[in-house]
């Protein structure tokens, strides 16, 4: 009874509050209102420093945690190699982690970096090599001794060559065995040429050949500190980082640095077609539906991105996937990408994954997809959607220290911040400026289907017979070119031989 008597005066007094409070809700979530997010991104210029030793720095204290981010980007990469010594730009910055350094052997390395809980880590890209280094700020003095010793002295320990080298080719054998990687490996080739230094893999004979001599000849030439663009970021004294970062770069004599060549930028795109690759093995096919893109620096790259978004970019609301995973259920995965190229332009992909039989219906839809967008203006509801989903993620680039020092030594790194500095300050205004009309024009300019290189890895056989009820063949689509696999170990073209 006490308990009842105390529950009815418990209502009693809430319920004007609650009543209060259910007034102030709105009674749909679409109604909700919220205040204007108020914020501004951090001015890059107040974190850039110009070493005496060559480097420039994104410097961002942060005394959150006991920790230091160190992260040393390299002008260095695939495009640098030999001919001949394709593989020399991986295995330089595999090693130069794991070959030891300095006086260390690559055991002792390890082991030291294990006792400080340290995360040491180099690799060489197509473009970029990295050196970086996190660790407790208390063993921040070991570790940057540590990162010269990497940075200037790798041993290239001469069993952990072998043991890369092999690795390498293990891994060059199962090059066949997964079809997204005979996707990623065979558009590269349809959208730059045959010929294109990004499309030169490393084959057993080239990793073979490479030498110590070889791998420390590159490592000389490219990681001198004029070379460096450098975040660092963490709990330590903006000052005193300074002066370690002094001596960090201060580099031995040496010859004079020569910087390093242009990036070539010489791409040819395959002409119209479907370019058939034949994996029996396989009930899917894998589609990547392929048109010459842009820079990162066209006029036309913000209103491209939102069209994008719209029509395949933005996940579950985007066209493509409601078309083609929502409404038909033919692919589990399906959308588009239109990146801005930073050298070279990009390239405009739409890509999904389905049932054999049923690939050259879903080619169909996208097209469909491709077409209507270019056709009519899209929704005022559609690209109030996108614009919003921009504008209101802008804040997670700049969400910890280290990723803003990381996002602006990336532009430092690749000229944006010299080309247009304004460019996070202006990004929102950038994004909201864009019209529907802007979408339409941008993509009556980049999508037309009948240009289109159509790469399918699959099961040939299944995927030209088609789906029953869906009267739509692969030769109605386009003039179909046969691609044949390639010799994992040479990246020849196989001929007359069975797909693997």
């Amino acid at each position: 009874m006490r308990t009842a008597l105390a529950a009815l005066f418990l209502a009693a007094l809430l319920t004007p509050a609650l009543a209060s409070a259910d007034s102030a809700i709105s009674p749909r979530p679409e109604q909700l209102a919220f205040p204007a997010l108020n914020y501004q991104p951090p001015n890059p210029a107040d974190y850039r420093v110009q070493l005496k030793s060559g480097p420039v720095v994104y410097i961002m204290p942060d005394h959150e945690l006991p920790l230091v981010n160190i992260a040393v980007y390299v002008h260095v990469g695939q495009y640098l190699e030999p001919a001949g010594k394709e593989g020399l730009a991986e295995l330089t910055g595999w090693l130069m982690a794991h070959g030891g350094a300095g006086t260390n052997t690559a055991e002792q390395l390890e082991e030291r970096l294990a006792f400080l809980a340290a995360n040491l880590s180099c690799y060489i890209g197509d473009t970029e090599g990295s050196v970086s280094l996190n660790l407790l700020s208390k063993d921040l003095d070991e570790g940057l001794g540590i990162m010269r010793d990497v940075l200037y002295a790798p041993r290239f320990q001469d069993d952990k060559i072998k043991l890369r080298k092999d690795q390498m080719l293990q891994e060059m054998k199962q090059r066949n065995d997964d079809s997204a990687d005979i996707e990623g490996r065979e558009s590269g080739f349809l959208t730059e040429g045959e010929n294109f230094w990004e499309n030169r893999y490393p084959t057993a004979a080239s990793v073979d050949s490479l030498t110590r001599d070889d791998l420390a000849t590159f490592q000389q030439r490219w990681f001198v500190p004029q070379n460096f663009v450098v975040a660092v970021s963490g709990d330590f004294d903006r000052d005193a980082m300074i002066a370690k970062l002094e001596t960090l770069f201060a580099r031995p004599s040496g010859g004079e640095f020569t910087p390093p060549p242009v990036i070539p930028t010489n791409t040819v795109f395959a002409a119209p077609g479907i370019y058939v690759v034949d994996k029996p093995d396989v009930n899917q096919g894998r589609v990547s539906m392929m048109l010459p893109g842009m820079l990162r620096n066209n006029p036309d790259y913000f209103p491209a991105i939102i069209m994008n978004d719209i029509l395949g970019g933005g996940g579950f609301s985007a066209r493509i996937v409601n078309r083609v995973r929502s409404d038909e259920g033919l692919a589990y995965s399906a959308g588009s990408r239109f990146p801005g190229g930073v050298y070279f332009p990009g390239v405009f992909t739409a890509a999904f994954q389905s049932k054999s039989r049923t690939v050259p219906y879903a080619i169909s839809l996208v097209e469909d997809e491709m077409n209507k967008i270019v056709a009519q203006p899209v929704t005022a509801a559609e690209l109030d959607a996108s614009k919003q989903s921009f504008i209101e993620r802008f804040p997670r680039t700049f969400a910890t220290k280290i990723q803003s020092a990381n996002t602006f030594a990336q532009d430092e790194f690749t000229g944006r911040y010299v080309s247009d500095p304004d460019y996070w300050k202006e990004y929102r205004s950038r994004i909201a400026a864009v019209t529907a009309a802007d979408v339409q024009r941008v993509a009556e300019k980049y999508l037309h289907p009948a240009q289109m290189v159509i790469l399918v890895v699959g099961n040939k056989k299944d995927i030209l017979l088609g789906y029953p009820g869906h009267p739509v063949q692969l030769s109605d689509l386009g003039k179909q070119v046969d691609v044949p696999l390639r010799d994992p170990l040479t990246m020849q073209p196989l001929t007359n031989a069975p797909a693997q």
